[in-house]
């Protein structure tokens, strides 16, 4: 999927620094950590936990060179304690975040899933965000296609797209345009990179 995928963001949002890799990026590309009272690192996903933040890059390999190299201390100016298996927490929670996003997207009229919805939204011009298991056929999904100027998803397994629409699994689904497509893409962006053992998602839409 597009690490370009939030476009509006990257222009117009707000930046921070990344205490593992020094780069400045949007806030949208970053995962934030906050220091709870007892000193522990405490992720914050939604970015709304009050406290000081830190940011690391949503990708894998800046999250376990945070923790490696205890830049965290170094971020808050403190002693802090780093839960054991903090990256991995981080993935499920970011994980169950796009789940919850798109669930609300269904509930709301701007998703659906399956082959032949997804292929009629697409026909309609319809879609503006096509999700597709990263364990489906290769053949199936090659029948549907990313729609013009929009986004791709391909980071949720079967399961974790039927959790979204309360279906043991999902391979196709689409999301229609709109503040909760958007906020669906730029959450699967942070998805990918923390799967991907290089960090980097790729661009596509």
């Amino acid at each position: 999927m597009t690490r370009g995928g939030a476009e509006k963001s990257r222009l117009d949002g707000p930046e921070r620094k990344c205490i593992a890799t020094g780069e400045t990026l949007p806030k949208s590309d970053l995962i934030r950590f906050v220091m709870a009272p007892d000193g522990q690192v405490v992720p914050d996903i939604l970015g709304k936990l009050p406290g000081r933040g830190v940011y690391v890059t949503a990708r894998r390999p800046a999250l376990e060179q945070a923790v490696k190299k205890k830049l965290f201390a170094r971020g808050f100016k403190s002693q802090v304690t780093v839960p054991e298996g903090i990256v991995d927490e981080v993935v499920r929670q970011v994980l169950r975040r796009t789940i919850e996003l798109i669930s609300l997207a269904r509930k709301s009229g701007d998703a659906v899933g399956g082959y032949e919805k997804v292929k009629d939204w697409l026909a309609k011009e319809e879609a503006r965000v096509l999700i597709q298991a990263s364990d489906g056929s290769g053949r199936g999904k090659s029948k549907l296609s990313t729609p013009h100027r929009g986004k791709f998803v391909g980071c949720l397994t079967a399961d974790e797209l039927g959790m979204a629409f309360g279906r043991e699994t999902v391979i196709h689904a689409a999301l229609a345009s709109g503040g909760l497509s958007q906020r669906v893409v730029e959450e699967a962006q942070r998805l990918q990179g923390l799967r991907e053992k290089g960090g980097k998602g790729r661009t596509e839409g």
